[in-house]
């Protein structure tokens, strides 16, 4: 009797899995699996082009921020060099309409003493007061060129930087070489007085700290470029104790603002050269 029992429940297993409906059921998962995978891919890829396409748009409002912070820095450092030009004129003007002036009728008057009071007591005391006078308006004029050059507005950055370093030559120890391959060409206002400015101050720089005897300072205009090229003999310092110093930050400011380069180069008692370049046609 269970045997009988086992063999009809075999025999209708096996009528289940052979019956038609069990074969509509097993054919129609093969769609549904097919459907829902794609679906699932399809989702994926567009997780996927999601995330690239944010991280594409943060990276570009990334750009804009930079670019919005680098502009307000441009403008803030052209603001505060124009506001230190415009500070040097008013001190140039103020020295040479008042002090200069005062000076000079000092020295007029000195004269006019040593004519009508002439004495052996008197006059070696007048001939020093004559002389600290002539001092003293020499240097106001030596202030008033390197707060204003009037020879950059007339002449032009080349014979203002040759002037520059014959001046530099004559007050110091060191031997100064200026050197161009071009002649008579004028540039504009806020180049000509950038390059001056610089040209000061890698002077100034070398005179205080660098302790060299030659020093030789090169322009050239070269496939549209104009290239100034600042050498020293000195004692050179260590790239790392000096990149974020104030006054190499400076340099690159002034040089930022005409949309140069610079680029300096030293080491230990190798000296230094500081290359400046920009487009200029």
């Amino acid at each position: 009797m269970q045997a009988t029992k086992k063999g009809i429940a075999g025999l209708h297993i096996m009528i289940m899995y052979n019956s038609p409906i069990l074969e509509i059921t097993q054919n129609g998962l093969i769609p549904v699996l097919i459907i829902g995978t794609l679906v699932v891919v399809i989702l994926i890829g567009f997780l996927f082009f999601f995330v690239i396409i944010y991280q594409r748009r943060m990276l570009k409002n990334q750009a804009e921020l930079r670019a919005m912070h680098d502009a307000r820095q441009t403008d803030l450092m052209n603001a505060v060099f124009e506001t230190q030009e415009s500070e040097r004129r008013r001190l140039a003007e103020d020295l040479h309409d008042s002090v200069g002036q005062v000076l000079s009728a000092i020295k007029l008057n000195l004269h006019r003493l040593d004519k009508n009071c002439v004495s052996e007591v008197s006059q070696p005391l007048l001939i020093d007061t004559r002389k600290l006078a002539d001092e003293c308006i020499q240097e106001i004029r030596n202030i008033i060129q390197n707060v204003l050059p009037p020879i950059l507005t007339d002449y032009g950055l080349l014979i203002a930087v040759e002037a520059l370093c014959t001046k530099v030559e004559n007050n110091t120890h060191i031997k100064v070489n200026f050197t161009k391959n071009f002649v008579d060409k004028r540039f504009s206002n806020e180049i000509e007085l950038a390059l001056y400015r610089i040209a000061q101050e890698l002077f100034g720089n070398a005179i205080k700290h660098s302790e060299a005897t030659v020093i030789n300072l090169n322009m050239a205009l070269q496939a549209g470029y104009l290239i100034m090229e600042f050498k020293d003999n000195g004692k050179g310092f260590n790239m790392d104790d000096v990149k974020q110093g104030f006054g190499l930050k400076n340099l690159q400011s002034r040089v930022q603002l005409i949309n140069g380069e610079i680029n300096t180069y030293s080491k230990p008692l190798s000296g230094a050269i500081s290359i400046i370049k920009l487009k200029v046609a």
